[in-house]
């Protein structure tokens, strides 16, 4: 008797060079959330970006689903082609932050580029928030 064997083809997609809605990000801090969520391979995906081109870069701000939970991020290393004197990074890497700009983790486990001080700086007169608290629980600047 012959049985039908039925195969199904499963994809996925690779990372996105863009970061955009749904591009999967690696968490570089150590965060137990970000810890357990890359643990188990469920890496977050980005919801909404903020900035005006929907299109994120190093230094922006990202809305997060992480193991069933919405959560903020700063994008701190990503693979797209960046401007002069910012390096590009071979994965796209996020911070997990709270809502007021603290970071969740206490320790940046990647370099982050020198530049993202002054970006963030910017961005802090801006928005109101404060990010040097992320800056000082980075170990190496590239």
């Amino acid at each position: 008797m012959i049985s039908k064997i039925f195969v199904r083809n499963f994809y996925t997609s690779n990372s996105l060079s863009e970061i955009r809605k749904l591009a999967r990000l690696r968490v570089v801090d150590n965060s137990p959330l970000g810890k357990q969520a890359m643990a188990e391979g469920k890496p977050p995906k980005v919801i909404h970006v903020y900035n005006k081109q929907s299109v994120g870069t190093t230094g922006d701000m990202v809305l997060l689903a992480i193991k069933g939970e919405k959560k903020k991020g700063i994008l701190v290393g990503v693979v797209k082609d960046q401007k002069p004197n910012i390096p590009r990074f071979d994965s796209n890497n996020v911070v997990l932050i709270e809502h007021n700009g603290t970071p969740v983790g206490t320790r940046i486990h990647v370099p982050i580029p020198h530049l993202l001080r002054t970006i963030l700086k910017e961005k802090t007169h801006a928005k109101g928030a404060d990010y040097t608290k992320l800056l000082s629980i980075a170990t190496k600047f590239l």
